[in-house]
């Protein structure tokens, strides 16, 4: 089970942290990921991060603005995000990869448990 928390409203180059709980098996094994779904657009591959959280993969309009964390003695995963833009609005997904020992996947069939979703809403 995956809870993801830490979404609100904020304002354009405004920061926010979101967090996800793991539960249920074992959170250190598995890469994570975090996705994002704006309202009438496809979902997209934000950030993700290897199970040992040794490295870190990021879209492109992610780059330099958001960082993607882990706590595997908490079974967390954070992303921090930066400078905030109205295009960032979304609903936030976090999610954990199937297979053990995994980098990080930025294709979403590569992830088997998903959480609920934080909104995420920046004004201009």
């Amino acid at each position: 089970q995956l809870q993801a928390s830490g979404g609100g409203l904020v304002q354009a180059g405004g920061s926010l942290r979101l967090s996800c709980a793991a539960s249920g098996r074992t959170f250190s094994r598995y890469g994570m990921g975090w996705f994002r779904q704006a309202p009438g657009k496809e979902r997209e591959f934000v950030a993700a991060i290897s199970w040992s959280g040794g490295s870190a993969v990021y879209a492109d309009s992610a780059k330099g603005r958001f960082s993607c964390s882990r706590d595997n003695a908490k079974n967390t995963v954070y992303l921090q995000m930066n400078g905030l833009q109205p295009e960032d609005t979304a609903v936030y997904y976090c999610a954990q990869e199937g297979s053990w020992y995994s980098k990080g996947a930025t294709q979403g069939d590569k992830y088997d448990y998903w959480g609920q979703g934080t909104l995420v809403t920046v004004s201009s």
